[in-house]
């Protein structure tokens, strides 16, 4: 049997930068987005928005609608 060590030599390089690029590409796109991730998600907004989500009243509902009335306004409206 023979053995071709510069062939083996071409596989193992081609495998070491393989890894090194995908090492890298990697750590990349982690940076990426941390850059584009807001830094706080859930602040309050600013200037004429409102936010939606209204912990003090369950389910953001003022007048108690029943479940049954939201899904039908729900079909009725889709919202």
């Amino acid at each position: 049997m023979v053995f071709h060590a510069r062939k083996w030599m071409e596989r193992f390089r081609f495998i070491v930068l393989f890894t090194a690029f995908t090492f890298l590409i990697y750590h990349a796109l982690l940076l990426v987005t941390q850059w584009i991730e807001p830094a706080q998600k859930y602040k309050e907004p600013s200037g004429r928005a409102i936010k939606v989500f209204q912990p003090n009243e369950p389910f953001g509902l003022r007048d108690k609608a029943s479940m049954g009335e939201r899904l039908k306004l729900f079909y009725l409206i889709g919202e």
